[in-house]
């Protein structure tokens, strides 16, 4: 055991957080205490980034009109997707995939303009701001579930809808509409799993040594 690793307790509740996690889609109204939420996004805030670029940008909703009209556009590609899928089109449009009517706080997270300048760690992998973005709202994910509040990340949206109706400057990039606030119960797993739609692979399938595993 390191010198430096949590008490065991504190071991297990971080260990319980990420087990716990569920990307949450039913919630049970109300609000986020301002505190709170500012704790949250402090803590999106200290996620790691390539080159410390800091990439993300949270724009939280607040007035009832413009989440509407990010429903719509959730709505609009909902459809979309639907069609692709084809023979499961049906399947798919049973499913609740948002919570954007019914949660206490709404946030979109983005990927800042100018981005291109920053090029250390993304020479060869530019993607590495999007992966930066996304540790970001994992943090917040975590911290959420610590804090006893249900989160759910929305990506059925058209990016440039969605910077349009937010007026972001060219270059920046929505990535994510996220749902939280307080839900009635966790799901006890993943929903897509509960409502069948697909079966999570093992671990020991994701895992190879040395080389890419064949098939």
């Amino acid at each position: 055991m390191s010198e430096h690793a949590f008490s065991q307790q504190e071991r297990a509740a971080v260990y319980r957080a990420i087990g716990e996690r569920r990307d949450m889609r039913h919630f049970a109204g109300g609000e986020v205490a301002p505190e709170l939420l500012s704790r949250l996004l402090n803590a999106a805030h200290q996620a790691p980034s390539v080159g410390l670029m800091q990439p993300w940008r949270f724009v939280r909703i607040t007035r009832p009109g413009l989440r509407t009209a990010i429903a719509d556009l959730v709505g609009e590609e909902r459809q979309r997707t639907a069609q692709a899928l084809g023979e499961r089109s049906a399947e798919f449009m049973r499913l609740k995939v948002e919570g954007i009517e019914d949660c206490g706080e709404l946030l979109v997270a983005a990927l800042m303009d100018g981005r291109e300048q920053h090029i250390f760690g993304r020479r060869t992998l530019p993607e590495m701001d999007l992966a930066s973005l996304a540790c970001a709202i994992q943090n917040l994910w975590l911290a959420a579930r610590a804090e006893g509040l249900g989160m759910g990340w929305v990506s059925l949206f058209d990016p440039d809808a969605l910077a349009a109706l937010l007026g972001m400057p060219g270059g920046a990039k929505p990535v994510a509409i996220l749902c939280l606030g307080p839900v009635q119960e966790f799901y006890p797993a993943p929903m897509l799993a509960l409502e069948g739609w697909t079966t999570p692979r093992p671990l020991h399938e994701l895992v190879f040594e040395n080389a890419w595993e064949a098939k």
